[in-house]
């Protein structure tokens, strides 16, 4: 009795299962760093929206409206939760957030004369985001990490001169400034 070796189809089951085991863990791969990228993009969303809660409560305590003493510097983050010296039952946050990038408390940037001035992540890594912001951050622009995100009551992002582009030729809508004729 003599086996021919090429009519064993033994190895080759082997085979293709060990190509489809393969090919799954490769896709799986895939889809987890799919996942991975969803879910930091929702971290990074998430922390805009709490850091403009920060910064819009800052700016209402700053300024509230019938205040008897305005423009107290704030030192405890937790007066934004409920403002009794100045306006009882007044609350400019429904509750101190956590830092979504980090699950960790917030960085307070604070200023020995004005107090705190606003809150930033304690995040090294690097945002997704680096350009198209929202007006009032334009300053994110180009961030290596989102600890630069700094959400302060008191910075006015800059300005940028808009800009048209007409058949290729770039024109700015900024003042320009023009030598006296002849």
């Amino acid at each position: 009795m003599f086996l021919h070796p090429l009519k064993s189809s033994a190895g080759f089951t082997y085979l293709a299962a060990l190509m489809i085991v393969i090919i799954m863990g490769i896709m799986l791969g895939v889809a987890g760093q799919s996942w991975k990228m969803i879910m930091d993009r929702e971290k990074e969303a998430e922390l805009l929206w709490v850091g403009t809660q920060y910064r819009n409560a800052l700016l209402r305590w700053r300024n509230p409206p019938g205040a008897i003493a305005k423009n107290q510097p704030l030192n405890n983050m937790d007066l934004l939760l409920n403002d009794l010296a100045r306006r009882p039952g007044v609350h400019y946050l429904r509750k101190l957030y956590r830092d979504p990038v980090t699950g960790k408390e917030w960085n307070i940037i604070r200023d020995p004369n004005r107090g705190i001035l606003g809150v930033a992540s304690s995040s090294d890594k690097e945002p997704i985001k680096q350009a198209n912001f929202p007006a009032d951050y334009t300053q994110f622009e180009g961030k290596k990490k989102y600890s630069e995100w700094e959400f302060r009551w008191d910075v006015t992002p800059p300005k940028k001169a808009a800009t048209t582009t007409i058949s290729g030729l770039q024109t700015s809508t900024s003042p320009v400034k023009t030598s006296p004729g002849p």
